[in-house]
């Protein structure tokens, strides 16, 4: 595994590193994120991509998507029903926004001085309460099985934007979202357009897979190599000239200056801000995921994804949501003041929503179950207007009457906020064209 520190220690293994070193690049191959096929992929579609990228107009320059996995409750967050029944309401006051009128949880104190600046919509639907089938779902924009039939969008965004710096364009942190398994991959587009998975930037000496120094060998260890390095230049000597073997050393080689860059570095070193920065984002696994999102958007990443799961409160919810509001509370409130005083706003969109919203009765459990009728998302940034609500539900929080937003309202509004057409015509490996997305619209209600 090849090993780039993110601390500021000095290691002499990371420095000088030359033609040879590519061999520990090949390591890579067990990523999710297949680098050297990144590449190759991105020399194949860069033209057409730029092209297609030129002829609209985009809103954003990337996207960084808050996933709260097992679906937040609206009933306990955003859309309160103070006026119904006990076993509907729950166990929670509402507080004042700085919006006029609008009324959230009381456990979101820091979020009700942001509603401000961002959008609110209220009107989540999809009808479908599965967890992978819904999460597949919200993240792709099409309805399908729960295994993923269907490329996520930032394996999506990936595949169109191909790489544009020295990071890689599609990161995960920690991980993507999962239940029984895996979900929101990048399906038949391939490994090569799969998430590059941070994992949790709140552990302690926390180190990115592959970007981390490596000890000093061993004589042995030494003496291994240099025999294998042998080994490669005289195969390298007898493929002079192979025009395919040259690309793909080309692709690795690319590859490599991603990883060894200082950029890429740079990018997920948390050890970089102040501790009064990643104390005021939480010094949880939450917090610290929004924080390094920040910092990936800001160094050129396209599509970040913050999976946060723990939401799935079948029973005894309140003494789940007294834990999980107040650390979703310090640091989405965080990101977003963070990121406007910095000026970010003005680019990257920031969207968070769940799979789907939460049953309008508590269950005998004290829980509350799935419920894809009605949900809650967030919208900010990328010329978003902020402090809109847009759509509504019932008085029992039931089901959406006004402006529902289907999950490929959604993915649309990512795409065209990207300068991705969602019309555009893309091709399985088994040759059948498909649509990125076959319906939907923008949700223009956050713009005007």
């Amino acid at each position: 595994m090849l090993d780039i520190s993110l601390t500021s220690k000095k290691h002499s293994f990371c420095n000088g590193w030359s033609r040879r070193d590519f061999v520990r690049v090949g390591a890579l191959a067990p990523l999710g994120l297949s680098l050297g096929g990144l590449f190759s992929a991105q020399k194949a579609v860069a033209n057409s991509a730029a092209i297609d990228a030129a002829r609209r107009a985009a809103r954003a320059k990337s996207v960084l998507l808050v996933f709260l996995g097992g679906g937040i409750s609206h009933h306990d967050s955003f859309d309160m029903k103070p006026e119904a029944v006990e076993e509907i309401r729950g166990k929670y006051n509402s507080i004042p926004t700085d919006i006029t009128g609008l009324r959230i949880c009381e456990l979101l104190p820091k979020m009700s001085k942001t509603m401000g600046k961002v959008a609110l919509v209220r009107s989540q639907q999809h009808g479908n309460d599965h967890h992978e089938t819904a999460t597949n779902w919200v993240l792709s924009g099409k309805f399908g099985t729960p295994f993923g039939d269907h490329p996520a969008m930032g394996a999506v965004v990936a595949h169109e934007t191909g790489f544009a710096g020295k990071v890689p364009p599609y990161v995960a942190v920690p991980k993507n979202p999962s239940f029984t398994w895996e979900l929101g991959k990048s399906a038949w587009l391939g490994g090569r357009y799969e998430s590059f998975k941070a994992g949790d930037p709140s552990a302690k000496d926390f180190k990115v897979r592959d970007l981390s120094c490596a000890p000093p060998m061993k004589p042995a260890q030494m003496d291994r190599r240099q025999s294998l390095l042998k080994a490669v230049d005289s195969l390298s000597r007898q493929i002079e000239g192979n025009d395919q073997i040259a690309t793909y050393d080309e692709f690795q080689r690319k590859a490599a200056e991603m990883i060894l860059s200082p950029d890429a570095q740079s990018a997920f070193d948390l050890e970089k801000e102040s501790e009064k920065t990643r104390e005021t984002y939480g010094k949880n696994e939450f917090g610290q995921s929004c924080l390094l999102a920040r910092r990936l958007v800001e160094s050129g990443v396209r599509f970040v994804t913050v999976n946060s799961g723990g939401w799935d409160h079948h029973a005894k919810i309140f003494e789940g949501l007294d834990k999980k509001l107040p650390m979703f509370d310090q640091g989405f409130s965080a990101l977003i003041h963070d990121m406007d005083e910095r000026g970010l706003l003005k680019d990257p969109l920031v969207v968070c929503m769940g799979e789907f919203g939460r049953t309008p009765k508590i269950n005998k459990d004290a829980g509350r179950d799935h419920w894809g009728h009605a949900g809650v998302l967030l919208f900010a940034g990328a010329g978003v207007q902020p402090g809109r609500i847009i759509g509504a539900t019932d008085k029992s929080g039931s089901y959406v009457t006004d402006r529902p937003v289907k999950p490929a309202d959604v993915c649309w509004t990512v795409y065209e906020a990207l300068g991705i057409d969602p019309n555009k015509l893309l091709t399985t490996p088994e040759g059948r064209p498909t649509h990125i997305l076959d319906e939907g619209g923008v949700i223009k209600e956050l713009y005007s």
